[in-house]
């Protein structure tokens, strides 16, 4: 219940700072979560069935990588940003590279949602 409880705060908070630095920027606050839409719809264009893919791969890539930071022992806010951090390095630089969509989003952005997501995940791991 902690991994999952973890798991589901982190997904829920983690886009604060690119949904900031969207809104700030005139940028569409919605970009990078149709882009990971994309991740299971690559071919489709249509906003709507973009988001509605969006939400399952967010939960699911949120629960596995919380389970990797708890099995890697990240149970603490600074743990968590900094394995957050490699998360986004491997989500962005790996695998993102093959999604136009994701490869389009400013990065320091969408780094700073995976420090969020590791600190928040780290620091509710710690809680027991």
């Amino acid at each position: 219940m902690r991994i999952l409880r973890a798991a589901l705060a982190a997904a829920a908070l983690s886009g604060i700072p690119s949904t900031a630095y969207a809104l700030a920027s005139g940028r569409d606050p919605l970009e990078a979560a149709r882009a990971a839409g994309s991740l299971v719809l690559p071919h489709e264009t249509r906003p709507g069935r973009l988001l509605a893919a969006a939400l399952p791969v967010h939960l699911a890539l949120s629960l596995g990588w919380t389970l990797v930071l708890d099995r890697a022992g990240a149970r603490s806010a600074r743990a968590g940003a900094a394995a957050g951090v490699v998360i986004g390095a491997l989500d962005l630089g790996v695998v993102g590279r093959r999604f136009p969509q994701i490869e389009a989003l400013p990065l320091l952005p969408q780094l700073a949602d995976h420090a969020a997501f590791g600190a928040i995940a780290g620091l509710l791991l710690a809680d027991d």
